[in-house]
């Protein structure tokens, strides 16, 4: 959760840092804090509250802060409320740590150092992590931390400094994500690629209880057994534009903007001769006739994307298919057949109850299917099989075109089992194919909605209940909707199968109360027509979604939008635009914070 960015070589770290916890501050912003390794030791600086606290810091001092090496971090609370005393950097006289992840045994530590007259400043679990680095320092920074590590329980990436090396980063993980940059003025440890992207795009991977030390010049990575590890170069597809707002107000209104490319880029690469194609993503010919079931799981937006999927999969290819919170399945002692794939998706890959899940399902022998948009990531890595997402980076806490070509992906997926099993002809796979790319290039269409959005948001905005409803794939989007609503908003929102009002929720449902109806499934319009009518007998007030196709008496809604008429099957891709931009003009017209919502962070490594 929290972001991690360390520099050392040629130029000034403290610069190099701040802009680095800048563009990482969407992983926390409870408090930042930063390191640097000075001659006569190490100097640090904390604030609480956003990084412009801690920039204030920087710049308000008598003396400018200068050094080539330091260690800065934003943070997202988990032990300890956020405050001064609570943020990062944890230091002793001799070092200094960053941290991401949780260490789930620091009370042991805590106690035993405590009883060594080891003093602790904060209530976090990570001063417990450098007071026992400290403990077992002796002059080799190596030593020291292969002893800690082995005795550390629970999830991490470190950024160590040691006041006897000032030029010199440290540097290991466990579970949570580490890379290490590569520049042409120094070298870098970060959270991820987007906190360093403006200086390098090429990176180490640091693996599973590897160490690294980093100088300007140099990187060396061993094992605990001191063995040294050669590391494979990677280089970032992302650009710094990317990264970048573009002239738009906020990262969530550029990146809605940017899904039409992103489904484009990748849906295309998997189109060979009008059909799904999967041969260039590793899969084997025979992948989609393997399986006689499909076990999806994911945590928050992934999940509604794989809610999407099993109505398109078994819809279409006549495959069971179950989907579980990945923070349930761990611990429901799940049933997978012996036919089994399990599907892991993610934006970030590194989603720490989606990856725990994934290693228990392969520790059950199931072949497992990756689904993610970060090139390396931990899910990626465990995976036996992975299908990358094009979707660039997405820096908004609230995901947007991650979910879009998330659900494109079960599209492509539902299709080559329905193809692969028979279920469709080649002709009638290509014709869907077809219709499936149309609707890529549609979204287009759907985003001038957003001014007149822009103009009911107001509607919404002084509430403080609101509902939406859906029946068939439309329950699946308006539980999406509600998601992306509430995070930004902060109003109460809930989404509900409409045919389930009745059977207690419409009780809330009072005079003026706003209710979002979506209405895009032909064979389900009857039905929900009848559920929007009980509605409005009761006073609320209905924001209908629909397609122009559709016949809709004018007395069932107060405002209306209708998406361009294509098949039933694709409307999700259509609607979930919709959705996003009614939440963020109604996050924009509440005053809300809407790429840095409160209490979240983008991507979510610890449970």
């Amino acid at each position: 959760m929290c972001g991690i960015i360390g520099y050392t070589g040629a130029n000034n770290a403290v610069d190099i840092v701040l802009e680095g916890l800048s563009n990482l501050e969407y992983r926390g912003y409870d408090s930042a804090g930063i390191s640097i390794g000075l001659a006569d030791g190490i100097k640090t600086l904390k604030a609480e509250g956003r990084l412009q606290g801690l920039r204030e810091k920087v710049e308000n001092r008598e003396s400018p802060l200068t050094a080539s090496c330091g260690i800065g971090h934003t943070r997202w609370a988990t032990h300890g409320e956020p405050s001064e005393r609570n943020a990062h950097p944890h230091c002793t006289e001799r070092v200094s740590l960053v941290h991401n992840g949780i260490i789930e045994n620091y009370m042991q530590i805590k106690g035993r150092l405590s009883q060594q007259n080891s003093a602790f400043a904060s209530d976090t679990d990570t001063e417990a992590a450098v007071r026992l680095i400290d403990h077992y320092y002796n002059g080799d920074p190596f030593d020291a931390l292969a002893k800690a590590l082995v005795e550390l329980e629970g999830s991490f990436a470190f950024g160590v400094l040691f006041s006897d090396y000032p030029d010199r980063l440290y540097a290991a993980r466990k579970d949570s994500p580490l890379i290490i940059g590569l520049g042409g003025h120094g070298n870098f440890i970060a959270s991820d690629v987007t906190a360093i992207l403006s200086h390098t795009r090429e990176y180490y991977l640091l693996d599973e209880l590897e160490i690294a030390q980093i100088t300007g010049n140099r990187v060396w990575v061993r094992r605990l057994d001191g063995s040294t590890v050669e590391k494979e170069l990677n280089t970032a597809n992302w650009s710094i534009d990317a990264a970048q707002k573009g002239g738009f107000d906020h990262f969530m209104l550029k990146e809605i903007y940017e899904q039409p490319k992103a489904l484009m880029d990748t849906i295309h690469p998997r189109v060979r001769d009008g059909l799904p194609f999967f041969e260039a993503d590793g899969l084997p010919t025979d992948f989609f006739s393997r399986y006689k079931k499909l076990h999806f799981i994911a945590c928050g937006t992934a999940f509604y994307a794989c809610t999407v999927g099993k109505a398109l999969i078994e819809k279409l290819a006549r495959i069971p298919v179950e989907v579980d919170l990945a923070s349930e399945f761990r611990y429901r002692d799940p049933i997978l057949p012996e036919d089994c794939l399990v599907v892991a998706i993610s934006q970030s890959g590194e989603t720490a109850d989606t990856l725990a899940a994934l290693r228990l399902a392969k520790s059950m022998g199931k072949d497992t299917l990756a689904v993610v948009n970060v090139i390396g990531s931990s899910i990626e890595r465990e995976a036996a099989f992975v299908l990358h997402t094009f979707a660039g980076p997405e820096i908004a806490v609230a995901s947007t075109k991650a979910f879009s070509v998330q659900v494109a992906m079960t599209y492509l997926l539902a299709l080559a089992f329905a193809c692969a099993n028979g279920r469709l002809s080649e002709a009638e796979t290509r014709g869907l194919m077809d219709d499936f790319t149309q609707t890529a290039v549609t979204t287009e269409e759907v985003l001038p909605w957003g001014a007149y959005l822009e103009k009911i948001a107001g509607r919404f905005a002084d509430t403080s209940s609101l509902f939406y409803i859906g029946r068939g794939v439309d329950h699946a989007l308006a539980m999406e909707g509600s998601l992306k609503l509430k995070e930004i908003s902060y109003i109460h929102s809930e989404a509900y199968a409409a045919g389930e009002l009745k059977h207690g929720t419409i009780s809330l449902i009072t005079e003026g109360v706003p209710v979002v109806a979506l209405v895009t499934q032909r064979d389900l319009l009857p039905k929900i027509v009848s559920n929007i009518k009980e509605v409005r007998s009761r006073g609320g007030y209905v924001f209908l979604i629909t397609k122009e196709s559709f016949d809709i008496d004018e007395d069932i809604y107060d405002d209306i939008i209708r998406l361009p008429g294509l098949p039933d099957l694709f409307m999700p891709i259509l609607s979930v635009v919709v959705l996003q931009l009614l939440a963020y003009y109604v996050s924009v017209a509440r005053g809300c914070d809407v790429d840095k919502p409160r209490n979240l962070a983008k991507s979510v490594t610890v449970e």
